[in-house]
């Protein structure tokens, strides 16, 4: 929350400049591509900060030791508990959009299928408009600025969507 509302600027900047540089890469290079170059990145900086390291022990002619020594020694694996608690969880989500999908594909109730068909052929229009990584592009926008919009300009939001609603109710009654 802190994040989208830009309470630390310089954290919200570079977290959300990550995203839309990530989804920009995939716009215009393949997922495998993004990945390697990303990985070559992040290989190169540690290359090079670990030999500039070196370099400097061997000029200061002092023994630090390894620059990522407490990154290496740090425990990362999973326990079995934490393993089976997410897999849990993945199982009752899976299980659960299953069901709702074969209820809904199986017509089990008629209205609550037809829905489900109204937005699938929505989801056609949409689908021809606009590229999967542009929806998500858009997400990601949206998400890092309307919520401040939304802060800074609350009182005519409000007002607008007072009057949105008011006429919505008339045309529904």
């Amino acid at each position: 929350i802190d994040l989208l509302y830009w309470r630390d600027i310089k954290q919200t900047g570079i977290v959300f400049g990550s995203f839309l540089l990530l989804l920009f890469s995939l716009t215009q290079f393949s997922v495998v591509s993004v990945v390697a170059y990303l990985a070559l990145a992040a290989l190169s900086a540690t290359i090079s900060f670990r030999v500039y390291k070196s370099v400097l022990q061997a000029v200061q002619k002092t023994d630090e030791g390894h620059p990522f020594k407490a990154y290496l020694e740090l425990e990362i694996t999973l326990s079995q508990e934490q393993i089976q608690k997410y897999t849990d969880c993945l199982q009752l989500y899976v299980n659960s959009t299953l069901k709702e999908l074969r209820r809904l594909f199986l017509v089990q109730d008629l209205v609550d299928s037809l829905k489900f068909a109204v937005l699938m052929w929505l989801l056609t229009y949409v689908g021809a408009l606009f590229n999967g990584l542009t929806l998500l592009l858009m997400a990601v926008v949206s998400m890092f600025t309307l919520p401040v919009v939304y802060v800074k300009h609350q009182a005519q939001i409000d007002q607008y969507l007072g009057l949105v609603r008011t006429h919505i109710n008339t045309v529904v009654a």
